[in-house]
C-alpha cells in the first residue's frame, strides 16, 4: 500500500473508500457543513498485523462492524469519542481503544486534529496467538479484552514502546515485503505484547520450571537464526508465554527474547572475528535481526563499538 500524508481535500466517498480498502468498510459521516478532508494514511503491512497512521483532518463519525479483525485504535493527538458497552469513552493520547471483531462500534466524534496509529489482528490469527500465548480459549479472552488501556505505564508503555519503533519505518510500506519471516516475528511480538497487557489475570501460574526453561534454551542455541518467536518457545516448552517469561527472569535472569538477542550476538561476533567476506548487512540477516540498523544497536550496547568497528579492530590485532 502506498503512503499517503497530508493528501489535498477530495471527495468524501474516495477518501472514505481509501481508507476502507486499507482496514474495514464503514459508514462516514462528516460533522458540520462544508467541511472538507484531509486525509493522513499510511501502512506497514506485517502479515496478520497492519500498523497505520490515519487522520481526516475533519471532524467525522464513523460505524464500523470490524469484519475479521480487532483493531486497536491509539490516538497520536486530539481524541476521539467511541460507544462501548458501558457508555461514551473518550481517548487520548497515552490511552489506546480496543474494538472487538465482528462487533458493531461507532466513534462519535473523531476530531479534525486527531491522527490515530491503528494496530489491526486478523481474527482467526490473533486468535491463535491467544492460545499460545495465554493458554485460553479464544472466547474467554475476546470477554475479557478491555474498551481502553492505559499505555502510559507498565506493559501498556512497554507494547506503546514497540508499536512506536516500528511505525517509524511507515514512511518506507514495502520495508518488509521481501522479508515474510521478519514480519511474522514483528507481528508475533505485537501480538504478544497486546494479548499480555490487555489480559493480565490469564496465562498465569507457577513460572515455568527449570527443564522447560533449559528445553527452550538448548533450542535457540541450537538454531538462534531461526524466526522465533515468543509463542514459539512457549509451544516447545509446553507453557505459556507469560509462565515461560517467569521462568526465564528466575532461572536465567533475563527474558527469552533477551537471550535470543544474546545468542545471535554471541554468533553474529564470531562470524566478524572470522576472515570471511559478509557484510556487516548479510551477519545481521544472516542471524535473524530484523535489519542492519537495530543489529548495530544491539552491537553496540553489548560490545561497545559498532559491528564495521569491532571487525576493524578485531583485524588489526586488537581483541574485545
Amino acid at each position: 500500500m502506498a503512503a499517503h500524508r497530508g493528501a489535498p481535500p477530495r471527495d468524501w466517498d474516495q477518501v472514505s473508500q481509501s481508507v476502507a480498502d486499507v482496514y474495514f468498510p464503514h459508514e462516514l459521516t462528516p460533522i458540520g457543513p462544508g467541511s472538507r478532508p484531509r486525509l493522513t494514511l499510511q501502512t506497514l503491512d506485517l502479515g496478520p498485523v497492519l500498523l497505520g497512521y490515519v487522520g481526516w483532518g475533519a471532524d467525522i463519525a464513523i460505524d464500523c462492524d470490524y469484519p475479521g479483525a480487532y483493531e486497536v485504535n491509539i490516538p497520536l493527538t486530539g481524541h476521539f469519542v467511541s460507544q462501548t458497552r458501558r457508555g461514551s469513552m473518550t481517548s487520548v493520547s497515552g490511552q489506546a481503544a480496543v474494538f472487538r471483531a465482528d462487533s458493531a462500534c461507532r466513534i462519535t466524534h473523531w476530531d479534525a486534529t486527531c491522527t490515530v496509529l491503528g494496530v489491526k489482528f486478523d481474527r482467526t490469527w490473533l486468535d491463535l496467538e491467544a492460545e499460545r500465548v495465554l493458554g485460553s480459549d479464544p472466547v474467554r479472552v475476546a470477554g475479557v479484552l478491555p474498551d481502553q488501556l492505559d499505555l502510559d505505564r507498565g506493559g501498556g508503555e512497554d507494547w506503546r514502546r514497540l508499536v512506536n519503533s516500528l511505525a517509524s519505518h511507515l514512511r518506507r510500506p514495502s520495508l518488509f515485503a521481501g522479508s515474510p519471516v521478519v514480519s511474522e516475528q514483528l507481528a508475533g511480538a505485537v501480538a504478544a505484547g497486546f494479548l499480555l497487557t490487555s489480559c493480565p489475570d490469564l496465562g498465569t501460574g507457577s513460572p515455568a520450571r527449570p527443564r522447560t526453561v533449559s528445553r527452550v534454551v538448548d533450542a535457540v542455541r541450537d538454531d538462534p537464526a531461526r524466526p522465533w518467536t515468543v509463542a514459539d518457545m512457549a509451544v516447545l516448552g509446553g507453557t505459556t508465554v507469560r509462565r515461560l517469561q517467569e521462568g526465564f527472569q528466575e532461572w536465567i535472569g533475563c527474558s527469552p527474547m533477551e537471550h535470543l538477542t544474546t545468542v545471535r550476538l554471541q554468533r553474529a561476533k564470531a562470524d566478524l572475528e572470522s576472515r570471511t567476506s559478509h557484510s556487516v548487512s548479510d551477519v545481521a540477516a544472516n542471524w535473524g535481526f530484523s535489519s542492519p540498523s537495530r543489529f548495530a544497536a544491539a552491537f553496540r550496547r553489548r560490545y561497545g563499538l559498532s559491528p564495521s568497528e569491532f571487525r576493524r579492530y578485531h583485524r588489526h590485532g586488537g581483541s574485545h
